[in-house]
């Protein structure tokens, strides 16, 4: 099973809950031939991508794993939107961004943080724009970013390399619940 493969099964095992442009992102990406062939002028300032690094690691925090800062998440959730999406998808990230620079969203403790994460949920599902919210996409994108990393995959799930016969087992405590 290759990567391709990993993200769309990780995409239904969610149940579906990646947006239509991401999973045509991943189509794109999947189509992509070489980096020469974006002209994608998408770009970041270097304030905007310690903000994407604080909220994927607010999404997926370092515990007894690893969070999604280390497994290198902000760089996956930049590339994927320079290279796979389209403009309206990368103008409401960056707009997104605006508004957590106008907040000084670094600069605040964790639960101010929390709750300027909380509202911008809230605005999310009042959101009726063509293009995908901010706070969507970059959900989506630590996820689909953890997900499929090597590092979140072993994290999350149990890997058994010749698991036998399909039969019903009693999970200990503390077990993971998926083997592939």
């Amino acid at each position: 099973m290759n990567r391709r493969e990993v993200i769309r099964n990780v995409a239904l095992m969610l149940g579906g809950t990646f947006s239509a442009p991401t999973i045509m992102a991943m189509d794109k990406w999947e189509a992509f031939s070489s980096p020469q062939n974006n002209n994608s002028s998408f770009s970041l300032t270097e304030t905007q991508q310690k903000i994407v690094a604080e909220i994927s690691e607010m999404i997926i925090p370092k515990t007894d794993t690893p969070g999604a800062k280390a497994v290198g998440v902000p760089a996956f959730i930049v590339m994927m939107l320079k290279d796979c999406y389209k403009e309206p998808e990368q103008q409401s990230f960056i707009e997104g961004l605006a508004s957590m620079e106008k907040v000084k969203f670094l600069s605040l403790n964790s639960d101010e943080r929390s709750g300027v994460l909380k509202l911008l949920e809230q605005e999310t599902k009042k959101n009726t724009g063509k293009a995908i919210p901010f706070w969507r996409l970059i959900k989506e994108l630590t996820l689909l970013g953890y997900f499929t990393s090597e590092a979140g995959i072993k994290a999350s799930f149990e890997y058994v390399q010749i698991p036998g016969k399909l039969e019903l087992i009693k999970l200990k405590p503390n077990q993971k619940s998926y083997a592939y």
